[in-house]
């Protein structure tokens, strides 16, 4: 069977808030999720490397460069990628309009999905008051946020031990409480008037790792989550379909995931042992 008979392929997929370079990313997750993942345009919405936990200790394990590999695997294939930092990685704002090694930086893009409407493409930090106007406090949070991230990876190993599946200590806290909550409606309504303001149909944004697709007051808003709790991404079907995807749940679903996984694995390192 070919690779592109067992593979999905979508017209577009936005990814955000993976965070290379810190304990609580997913690697492993992403990568089995861009190997058994096609698209002709990948979105990275920011937040892909964490510049502010890479300054305070370095941690880059194989797995996060794997990710970073696969990425420009896929570029060389034909997929057009294109890079909107986020604050974590807010370093690369300096770099807009440039290229690396093959992929695309821009501040913020227009995307134009296969029905016709216009989406605003950004991080989303900008629209953050604590972010913007506090930034002590947001890396206040940030450490907050780590040891959080923590225990729920000693959590988890626990879980995975007991037989248990994978359940995510810190999205369930912020769904409990009542202000996070209400930053996370606050924001996306921040979000969706600059659409509105820009004339555009929607807008797609990460940042607050909390992955959803909303109308909201006749502009679609559309965050793609992160990798760190609840690893989902966007994705465009060719028909200008949006969904979200949870990878993980779509993962437990499939029987064949591993078999197909490494499979997909011995064959792309074939592949590239022939490229070069």
């Amino acid at each position: 069977m070919s690779r592109n008979l067992r593979m999905p392929r979508y017209r577009t997929i936005w990814i955000s808030d993976v965070h290379l370079g810190t304990r609580g990313c997913k690697a492993d997750v992403l990568l089995d999720f861009l190997r058994r993942n096609d698209a002709a345009t990948i979105y990275l919405v920011g937040d892909i490397i964490d510049g502010w936990r890479l300054k305070k200790s370095w941690y880059w394990p194989q797995a996060h460069n794997d990710v970073v590999q696969k990425l420009l695997r896929m570029v060389r294939k034909g997929t057009r990628a294109i890079y909107v930092p986020g604050n974590h990685d807010e370093w690369l704002r300096d770099y807009t309009r440039l290229q690396f090694g093959g992929v695309e930086v821009l501040e913020e893009a227009i995307h134009i999905t296969a029905d016709g409407r216009s989406l605003l493409v950004m991080h989303g930090d900008a629209f953050d008051a604590v972010v913007t106007h506090a930034r002590w406090l947001a890396l206040l949070g940030d450490g907050a946020y780590t040891v959080t991230l923590w225990l729920n990876r000693h959590f988890n190993t626990l879980r995975r031990r007991l037989g248990y599946p994978y359940w995510s200590l810190s999205a369930y806290l912020k769904r409990r409480v009542k202000n996070a909550m209400q930053y996370i409606v606050s924001f996306g309504e921040m979000v969706t008037d600059e659409a509105r303001r820009r004339g555009v149909d929607g807008v797609v944004c990460g940042h607050i790792h909390h992955a959803e697709i909303r109308d909201l007051g006749g502009i679609v808003y559309c965050n793609s989550g992160d990798w760190v709790e609840s690893c989902t991404a966007l994705v465009e079907h060719f028909d200008g379909r949006l969904e979200v995807v949870h990878w993980l749940d779509r993962r437990a679903l499939d029987l064949l995931d591993l078999d197909a996984a490494r499979g997909l694995e011995q064959e792309e390192d074939v592949m590239e042992m022939v490229e070069t």
